[in-house]
Formats: structure tokens, sequence, C-alpha cells
């Protein structure tokens, strides 16, 4: 019998949860956003990381009658496009200041075209991220509980 073998499970299950943890400690995966009163969901949007920097892309609009909703308040070139499948975060990176931030990057409001400076913190353990979003300084804006979908 070889004894080598449960030595090789167990490294594998670690390396496996060490994985997970790591997966946690990231705001990339797939986030569950929830309107301003704390229950209404709004949207689907996966978070990307390209090279350390972070963009979320909407994947799906939970109102059945907002489906085909554009923005068409956006002042860019997001003008009139559909927000199914529109980039509304863009630029985030990790704090130099603080572990466990993000921040440098801006987010669009698809329901009125405006673009916010954005600082995302993940808490309970990467399950919640508050992310907020505000103008000129973060004391000036407003906060967010996203929850993770995976």
């Amino acid at each position: 019998m070889n004894t080598h073998i449960p030595k090789i499970a167990a490294t594998l299950a670690m390396s496996l949860l060490g994985g997970l943890a790591l997966a946690q400690s990231s705001p990339a995966g797939l986030w569950r956003t929830i309107d301003d009163d704390g229950r209404t969901e709004k949207s689907l949007v996966r978070i990307s990381d390209s090279g350390g920097t972070f963009s979320g892309k909407v994947e799906k609009v939970a109102d059945p009658a907002r489906q085909d909703a554009r923005c068409d308040a956006c002042s860019d070139a997001r003008k009139g496009q559909p927000v199914l499948g529109m980039t509304i975060l863009q630029g985030v990176k990790a704090s130099t200041s603080e572990a466990g931030l993000w921040d440098g990057g801006e987010i669009l409001d698809p329901n009125n075209g405006k673009t916010y400076k954005v600082r995302m913190k993940l808490v309970n353990d990467g399950k919640t991220m508050e992310l907020r979003a505000y103008i000129g300084l973060p004391l000036i804006g407003r906060t967010q509980t996203w929850q993770r979908v995976e």
C-alpha cells in the first residue's frame, strides 16, 4: 500500500482551499447589485481582473421591464447603448494605502448617465462588497452593498 497517497490528497485539498480563499480576497467574480433600499436586486455585474486592473460588465438586468434599457443619459461612447453587456466599472486597482481596498477607477450609473469615482472593499469574508461611488472625496457619495454570486 502506498503511504504517499494521503499526503498527496492532503496537499491537493490544501491547494484547492488556498485557491478558494485567494478568490474570495479579490473583487473578481459575479456580483448581485442591490438598490439603495438594501433589498431590491438591480443587476448582475461580472468583475474581471486584467493584469491587476478591474472592470465590471452588466450580465443581467433584474427587472424584466428594463431588459432593453439603454443609457440615453450617457455622454460618452456608451450613449444610447444597451445597459445589458455594458462596462460600468473600469480602471479599479488595489489601493496602495489600505489592504483589502480597491480604488482609482470609476463607475457609471446607467440610470442618470453620470460617472463617479469608486472604492470597493470586501467584507464578510469576501461574500459581500461595500462599493462607494463619490464625487471629489469619498465622504461625499453613497455606498451600496453587493453580494457575491460566484
